[in-house]
């Protein structure tokens, strides 16, 4: 397998929304409509109370895409009503779906079973176009910098989320909050039967991905409503505790937001955490807060991983200096030898392109990189 070639075609193939038949692994994509509705009326207060973006004058609860939007489906094609899924988890900033076709196709060939492509709220296609519009968001990325002198990593493909973030840190653990609530949403439809795609009951596990894992760990630690207590979690450069992140990258997030996020949950957040009157709220806040800083809820921390690390693996990069191995070590404690392993590639890689999209790099070399990571969440998802 070809990852570079692979990766072409499953994106020329692939559009949010649109069912696909992949011939060549039996495999079928189907897209599925979500309308957010569990706590939406809770969440739509959380956001009434943020201010609107600098550049786009929109109030977060006036985000139509953010409420009803596509997913995606990767699984076996023929195949009836299933029990068992894999719900995968994208990283920070993400808008294309592009590297992560080839991962759940992957997946879902070798394990049998369907992967979700569930987008985190404010993410992929959960965003406004004008996010996305380099000629319109441009002149925003001028403005920022003129306010802010030394400001690094600043791009039209990170503004609109550093600039959400600067002016409202909050955003960064609410977006989240609402995440989590799609997500329980979406597990109660399908563990109750009511997914047209699976069985009541369905055993669901996650493999994720960069600030996917750091969510993941949060849903695994809250267990609302005892939707997790049996899932397995594979992680891939992602499980770190939050003070050892690092995300500023012309990607990811500028400089000033990433010390702006740093600084209000390390401090700010901690000392006084927002109460949002939510129902699901203290769990996954109690969750959130013990991820923040080694030093924070530790015992709490520790003992969820303690009594879960036959659920849990995570794979670390070694050059991977957005989420460090050491990040992963001070979230998992005294048990981080049982769930972590850190590998190296033999070829220059980042966090946000482990297995790079380059020619000059031997197609079998980036393949054995690829299936020494996939081939180890197959067996174990």
């Amino acid at each position: 397998m070809n990852i570079l070639l692979r990766t072409k075609q499953l994106e020329n193939l692939f559009s949010s929304g649109k069912k696909i038949r992949l011939e060549d692994s039996r495999l079928e994509v189907l897209p599925f409509q979500f309308e957010s509705s569990y706590q939406a009326n809770e969440i739509k207060t959380i956001q009434e109370n943020l201010l609107p973006d600098e550049f786009g004058d929109n109030k977060d609860d006036f985000i139509n895409e953010n409420k009803s939007f596509s997913y995606s489906v990767f699984t076996p094609s023929g195949k009836c009503k299933t029990d068992k899924a894999i719900l995968l988890l994208h990283g920070l900033n993400e808008r294309s779906w592009k590297k992560y076709l080839i991962w759940a196709e992957y997946l879902a060939n070798k394990t049998g079973k369907p992967v979700i492509l569930f987008p985190i709220a404010f993410h992929m296609n959960r965003t406004p176009l004008l996010w996305v519009t380099p000629r319109l968001i441009r002149p925003w990325v001028e403005k920022r910098m003129k306010e802010l002198p030394g400001l690094k990593n600043s791009t039209y493909v990170n503004v609109a989320l550093s600039s959400r973030l600067s002016q409202e840190p909050i955003r960064f653990y609410t977006s989240g909050l609402e995440t989590i609530c799609n997500i329980q949403q979406l597990v109660k439809d399908i563990k109750t039967g009511k997914h047209p795609l699976f069985k009541e009951d369905t055993s669901i596990h996650l493999f994720s991905y960069s600030i996917g894992a750091l969510l993941s760990e949060i849903l695994l630690l809250a267990n609302p409503d005892k939707l997790f207590t049996n899932s397995r979690l594979f992680m891939f450069c992602g499980g770190s505790i939050f003070s050892d992140m690092n995300a500023s990258a012309r990607d990811i997030m500028d400089s000033a937001a990433n010390d702006d996020i740093h600084r209000y949950y390390l401090h700010d957040f901690i000392k006084n955490t927002p109460a949002l009157h939510l129902n699901v709220a203290e769990n996954i806040k109690k969750a959130f807060k013990a991820m923040i800083r080694p030093d924070v809820l530790t015992d709490y921390r520790e003992k969820f991983f303690q009594q879960a690390c036959s659920r849990i693996r995570a794979i670390s990069l070694k050059a991977d200096t957005v989420i460090p191995t050491k990040g992963l070590v001070a979230a998992i404690g005294k048990y981080s030898d049982k769930i972590v392993e850190e590998i190296d590639f033999p070829y220059a890689y980042t966090h946000q392109w482990p297995f790079p999209l380059d020619a000059r790099i031997p197609a079998e070399v980036v393949r054995n990189s690829f299936e020494n990571v996939f081939g180890k969440a197959a067996v174990f998802l």
